[in-house]
């Protein structure tokens, strides 16, 4: 099915670009865990991320950010000595801190989805340019929005990491045009074309 220029070495990663990657994200949990594992990656391999992603899971509640808030030292040492589990203390603490944060955007807005899209005006975004694949690692959106997420006391969440979130979440469509995801999700989505917009 897939047209973009992946290199698919294995099917759990075409299966994810086939059904999730890019498609809208509207439900608070969902956009938790892909943003978690956005943290995660920093510094590995997207494809080491989907190979780890029921081990993820299993570790942090099925990403429940309210249950994760709540987490105690002693379940650091439970994830840290889980087995297959990325042994980074820095990354499993920032999830544990980026749940707090998490449930503080919900709590001024309503709901962590909907502060997001507000920034497209929840339509998906089609930069030109991006479907004939120059697509670049961050632009002036992903600065925004990492700067607010600091602001908000989120770790591990830059602005590159925060493009590949609003790729992944559909905020941004960026499979390539002959893509059929690409028609598929414009079809099923409020879309605005738009400039390319302080690409880096």
């Amino acid at each position: 099915m897939s047209t973009c220029d992946w290199g698919f070495a294995f099917e759990a990663m075409r299966v994810y670009h086939d059904t999730e990657w890019g498609v809208p994200v509207h439900d608070d949990r969902v956009m938790f865990e892909h943003l978690m594992m956005e943290a995660m990656q920093c510094g590995l391999s997207w494809s080491l991320m989907i190979k780890k992603r029921e081990i993820f899971r299993a570790c942090f509640d099925g990403f429940d950010y309210d249950r994760i808030a709540a987490y105690t030292e002693a379940d650091v040492e439970r994830i840290m000595n889980t087995e297959g589990m990325i042994r980074s203390r820095r990354k499993i603490e920032a999830v544990i801190n980026n749940a707090r944060c998490f449930q503080r955007v919900r709590e001024e807005h309503g709901s962590f989805c909907g502060w997001l899209w507000a920034h497209t005006g929840g339509r998906t975004i089609c930069y030109i340019g991006h479907e004939q694949g120059r697509i670049p690692v961050s632009n002036g959106l992903s600065d925004e929005i990492a700067r607010e997420l600091k602001a908000y006391g989120f770790k591990y969440l830059g602005t590159v990491t925060v493009y590949s979130h609003l790729q992944a979440c559909g905020l941004v469509n960026d499979h390539a045009e002959d893509c059929p995801c690409y028609r598929a999700i414009n079809e099923r989505s409020p879309v605005i074309r738009a400039e390319r917009y302080l690409e880096k």
